[in-house]
């Protein structure tokens, strides 16, 4: 056996073993006075041991790449993001004991960029987001290193069937549940790798679970799910850290999609501000906008006269966001006054009220 397979061998191990220490992560139910029937649960991704959804992607993108033979000993590892995935894979780099390098647009918030640092990453930032990509592959290049690429590889790299799957975690723990069968199941795109998890999965388990994709203001997947056009671009990034895209990454498969909407960043942040006070902590953006999306879909649900059960991702804390989505000062000069829409997002949550529709986009 070669050295380097050998090495690959000792570091599948590590990163298992790393796995065999780990729990799931927690659903946590959040009741909604204003849908009589309708059960909301949040799958917690914060609770993984780099705070985020991200944990179960890096974790999958490793064991991808070092199975496909494209890690060395001491080859630098190169990722674009917006951060949180960085953080993970900055994680798993440092269990192997390879270099590791973010790129990463130059507004990703400074606790992302410590947390990239303590677990012994550097970060790279690019004052034009859409060019994160190229400047990943060229350190890559000059390096020596390996660019793992989340946005085309996250669809490949997770096995929907099973083996670090988040779709078969939410269906175990749904079990015992009054709606164990979710009737909708609710996430954010970033690389499109959870919803395209998610769809797969209810395929395969041929449940007839419908999974609903809620996407950020920048950001081009939820019109691509309408038009199928795949050149759509946009000159700018999602203000909605973690989420939404300039371009359509190869990972967003929209085939495996039920129904989308798109929400504005204010909306977002206005549900985030909400579903904080819920909780009794902070979350971060992505999960305000999956909150709009359950509340769409709630809604769809009550129209109906339907009963049934919700599931969306709370995809990571909001201790990253200090400095930006929980700071009032941040939020005035970016010119979001949310008093209004935190009221609409509390009206429609416990009274059942309709969400300000004048601003959303959907498809469902």
């Amino acid at each position: 056996m070669s050295d380097n397979r050998q090495w690959a061998r000792e570091a599948i191990r590590i990163i298992e073993a790393d796995f065999q220490r780990s729990a799931d992560t927690h659903l946590i139910p959040l009741p909604l006075p204003g849908f009589a029937g309708i059960e909301l649960y949040f799958k917690d991704e914060s609770s993984h041991p780099t705070g985020s959804l991200k944990h179960r992607l890096a974790r999958s993108l490793f064991l991808y790449a070092l199975c496909n033979g494209w890690l060395k000993p001491g080859a630098p590892v190169i990722e674009a993001s917006s951060g949180s995935t960085a953080i993970s894979e900055a994680y798993f780099a440092r269990m192997l004991g390879l270099p590791f390098i973010a790129v990463m647009p130059a507004t990703t918030s400074k606790e992302k960029i410590a947390q990239i640092a303590f677990y012994g990453g550097q970060s790279h930032l690019v004052q034009d987001p859409t060019q994160i990509y190229a400047e990943s592959e060229r350190l890559a290049r000059e390096h020596g290193g390996h660019f793992i690429d989340q946005f085309t590889y996250a669809e490949r790299a997770t096995d929907w069937r099973a083996n670090n799957n988040i779709a078969e975690s939410i269906f175990q723990q749904m079990r015992f549940e009054k709606h164990p069968e979710p009737t909708w199941l609710i996430s954010s795109p970033g690389t499109g790798g959870t919803t395209a998890t998610l769809g797969r999965y209810v395929r395969y388990r041929q449940h007839c679970t419908r999974v609903l994709c809620a996407d950020a203001e920048r950001s081009v997947f939820f019109d691509f799910y309408q038009t199928g056009d795949a050149s759509l671009r946009l000159d700018c990034g999602s203000r909605i850290e973690g989420i939404g895209r300039p371009r359509v990454e190869a990972s967003f498969l929209p085939k495996v999609i039920d129904a989308m909407v798109k929400v504005p960043d204010a909306l977002s942040l206005a549900a985030m501000h909400y579903l904080a006070q819920r909780l009794g902590r902070h979350v971060g953006g992505s999960s305000g906008t999956n909150l709009i999306g359950a509340l769409m879909a709630a809604q769809q649900m009550k129209a109906a006269g339907q009963s049934g059960s919700i599931v969306a991702i709370l995809c990571d804390g909001g201790e990253r966001y200090a400095d930006t989505y929980y700071d009032q000062n941040w939020l005035k000069a970016q010119g979001y006054e949310l008093g209004d829409l935190i009221a609409a997002v509390a009206a429609s949550a416990e009274r059942g009220e309709a969400l300000p529709t004048s601003v959303l986009r959907a498809n469902i």
